[in-house]
């Protein structure tokens, strides 16, 4: 119904930057926010930052300051600019969308994610 795929990830030292991209192919009638979530082994997904359908953002309180989402509403395209990075952001980054696919109830859709390392 709807492919997700992220882009971007890498290894970068700490203090640099990196940009992820995700993109949301498929029939969507209608997209409610899209967000990004991140994952370290072993440990819950977390709630890394969101853009809901009006354009407000929320982003968690470890990188709100350093972390920019996105979105382009024509294109179902999202972006997170990550700046000063630390290593404890080292983490697989997944990119979600809610919506809805006609005729089907709504729904979110995860991409395969993409690993971020942040190392010197």
């Amino acid at each position: 119904q709807v492919q997700v795929t992220e882009s971007g990830g890498g290894l970068v030292q700490p203090g640099g930057s990196l940009r992820l991209s995700c993109a949301a192919v498929g029939r969507l009638y209608h997209v409610d926010s899209m967000s990004w979530y991140r994952q370290v082994s072993g440990k819950e997904r977390e709630e890394v930052a969101t853009v809901s359908a009006d354009g407000a953002t929320t982003y968690s309180r470890s990188v709100k300051g350093r972390f920019s989402i996105s979105r382009d509403t024509t294109k179902n395209t999202l972006s997170l600019q990550m700046n000063n990075l630390k290593p404890e952001d080292t983490a697989v980054y997944y990119c979600s969308v809610t919506g809805v696919v006609i005729p089907f109830p709504r729904n979110t859709y995860w991409g395969q994610g993409t690993a971020v390392t942040v190392s010197p």
